[in-house]
């Protein structure tokens, strides 16, 4: 008989589970027996999943941090102390050209989706180490080596994300402990509809790189194909990267990369965002 997540991860924390792939997560855990407290700012958008007996909202703004880390210390307890699984997905996108949005804006995405992000990876791997087992997965992106254009701030969280894992993959070698580094490319969610674009002027690469943009989140996989990529990875018990999405995105792209030069890549990137 095939394993079950639940056999070796009976409970679990997931940020951002109200939508995209931190529902479709959410969901996969549960079907695989695991007892799931899920997390968006506005409770009520988890009322579906709250149907389910071994689901528990909970109510998250990353923006306070502090906060934040209280919310998921309270629920550790209700957990029985430590979760045996976290899984940090919470993020947004703010698209803009970097010189003329306020910094404000881009201080504000890299304080919450990289400082608060780790806030919340190094109160998990606390508890996990008391426990010497555990799986810490931060959702950091293929925007981390394929830059997004006019997602400057994104591109450095995700960036920033994936330089945490592999430091904490170092610190936790020889431990019960597995963290994996989870790379999506697009997927067709809502995500695109949450990408916040501040007001100033636009222009027409800009408009190209948001088309083409909007057009990969249309096209791309379903959710349940990254939460089924993950569920593979936890199975297999170790640390390590996690590239999922599309076959050009999760498998030829990171190819081309290292066999050929980085002028090269740049010039496909170009081409791949209408940008060339």
């Amino acid at each position: 008989m095939a394993q079950r997540l639940a056999e070796l991860y009976p409970t679990a924390f997931v940020t951002g589970a109200s939508t995209g792939l931190g529902r479709a997560f959410a969901e996969m855990l549960l079907a695989e027996g695991v007892r799931v407290w899920g997390t968006a700012r506005d409770p009520a958008r988890l009322a579906e999943l709250a149907r389910h007996p071994h689901f528990t909202p909970v109510a998250l703004e990353l923006r306070a941090g502090a906060a934040a880390e209280a919310a998921f210390q309270a629920a550790a307890v209700a957990a029985g102390g430590a979760f045996a699984l976290v899984i940090n997905n919470a993020g947004y996108g703010v698209f803009g050209d970097f010189a003329a949005t306020d910094f404000a804006v881009w201080q504000e995405q890299m304080e919450v989706m990289l400082i608060n992000t780790a806030r919340l990876a190094h109160a998990a791997l606390r508890g996990m180490r008391a426990a010497n087992r555990g799986a810490l997965v931060n959702i950091s992106s293929l925007a981390a080596e394929f830059p997004l254009p006019f997602q400057s701030a994104y591109n450095v969280t995700k960036a920033g994300l994936t330089a945490l894992n592999e430091s904490l993959m170092i610190e936790t070698a020889g431990t019960g402990l597995v963290v994996l580094d989870v790379r999506p490319g697009d997927y067709r969610t809502d995500f695109e509809g949450s990408v916040r674009r501040p007001a100033g002027a636009t222009t027409p690469r800009m408009e190209r790189a948001w088309a083409a943009f909007g057009r990969m989140m249309l096209t791309g996989p379903e959710p349940a194909h990254a939460a089924a990529a993950l569920r593979r990875a936890l199975l297999r018990r170790r640390s390590g990267t996690v590239r999922c999405g599309r076959f050009f995105q999760a498998v030829m792209a990171p190819l081309l990369s290292r066999l050929g030069s980085l002028p090269l890549r740049r010039r496909i990137q170009a081409k791949y965002f209408d940008l060339g």
